[in-house]
């Protein structure tokens, strides 16, 4: 275990680092007309370039989490902010939507290795209310970056499509950093491990003992299908409330960041008075609030609580679901389990307009938020069943 001064150093790199995996497509995303026109592509095909990390992520993550379990997160972690440089910079030089997108595929496994290397890094550095305070400090660093990135990549798009991609090269300063200042924290026994205890039936044996797990999973991912049916929908409610311009539009989604980077914020002195069921219980009853307000805001004015309420929610719930996975990942396999956390996480994002998108043709807008606002209470009651167990 490091000294103090060392281990608040290591953390700064690490919270620097956690606010790229959600730069990695936020930071393109008010220029995809940009890249459209700068490529000569259609549409979809600009959408491709904001999406095609976030599959790798998915399906790289458990490759990523295997790999810490046997040799320890810090190669994985330094390798994984080379990877983002990498491929996320490339795009300073690419002009062509192929190896543009090939680069955006280096860039995913970038992310990966570095999502699932920062968790287990925090499981290993930290312990007790240390580790509950870095989790917590990990969402709210997240949170910040969701607000910042955009507005850094909009600015930089005024100068040129290309300009943003540059933003990733900070990837390669943090790498240096954190060669020098992440210490190794060893292997935590996964060499031991028989191919069938690493295999899938030893995944599902480890489920069927801590079915948990399989809860925390199911969380975590419906928390980002929420998430993305704000991000992707509550653009249209404002719409129709008569706010177009995009700096308006990010007011409020920059709300959302900030409200969800103070609860993550003091998410350790809560949890220090109360549970993590608790906490996620406060959490859904914000996002019914949430999703209710929404589909009766009638104004600007009356539009700002939903996104605030659902950002106070997510600090709550993100922190909350690595604690878990900390608690309930059998030991040496830490990689492993939280590397599912992630996939969960970026398949919700990656579903979202795809289970909300087909209502809005039929119930409008609103009702996107109304099913948003069944499926919170619908956790509720999963929630309180599990707890009556």
């Amino acid at each position: 275990m490091t000294n103090a001064p060392e281990r608040r150093t290591t953390l700064w790199v690490i919270l620097a680092s956690a606010t790229l995996t959600v730069m990695a497509g936020a930071i393109l995303g008010p220029i995809v007309p940009a890249i459209q026109s700068g490529l000569g592509v259609s549409e979809s095909n600009a959408g491709l370039i904001i999406t095609t990390h976030g599959a790798l992520i998915v399906l790289v993550s458990p490759i990523a989490g295997a790999l810490i379990d046997r040799i320890g997160p810090r190669r994985p972690f330094i390798l994984g902010l080379l990877l983002y440089a990498a491929g996320g910079g490339a795009g300073l030089v690419v002009d062509s939507f192929g190896p543009l997108l090939a680069s955006r595929a280096v860039l995913g496994v970038g992310v990966a290795f570095v999502y699932t290397g920062i968790t287990v890094l925090i499981y290993q550095l930290y312990e007790g209310q240390r580790m509950e305070r870095a989790l917590g400090l990990r969402s709210s660093a997240n949170s910040v970056g969701a607000v910042i990135w955009p507005l850094v990549g909009g600015a930089l798009g005024t100068l040129s499509w290309q300009a943003p991609f540059g933003v990733y090269l900070v990837a390669l300063p943090l790498g240096l950093l954190a060669v020098a200042t992440v210490p190794e924290t060893g292997i935590r026994g996964a060499s031991s491990r028989t191919d069938a205890e690493r295999g899938l039936a030893g995944v599902l044996a480890v489920f069927r003992r801590r079915p948990g797990l399989l809860s925390v999973y199911l969380l975590y991912f419906g928390a980002n299908v929420l998430l993305y049916s704000i991000v992707v929908f509550y653009p249209q409610l404002l719409a129709g409330l008569g706010i177009t311009s995009s700096l308006s539009i990010s007011l409020y989604l920059a709300a959302n960041g900030l409200a969800g980077g103070v609860s993550a914020a003091v998410y350790d002195r809560l949890i220090e008075r109360t549970s993590r069921h608790a906490l996620v219980a406060a959490a859904l009853g914000l996002w019914l609030v949430a999703f209710a307000g929404a589909t009766v805001a009638g104004s600007a004015l009356t539009a700002v609580p939903s996104v605030v309420a659902f950002g106070l929610g997510l600090g709550l719930v993100f922190p909350s679901a690595f604690a878990w996975i900390e608690a309930l990942a059998p030991a040496g396999r830490q990689g492993q389990f939280s590397s599912y956390l992630a996939s969960a996480g970026y398949t919700g994002q990656f579903l979202s307009p795809v289970l909300f998108g087909p209502l809005v043709p039929l119930f409008g807008v609103r009702g996107v938020f109304g099913a948003a606002a069944t499926a919170a209470m619908l956790g509720i009651v999963a929630l309180a069943a599990v707890r009556g167990r």
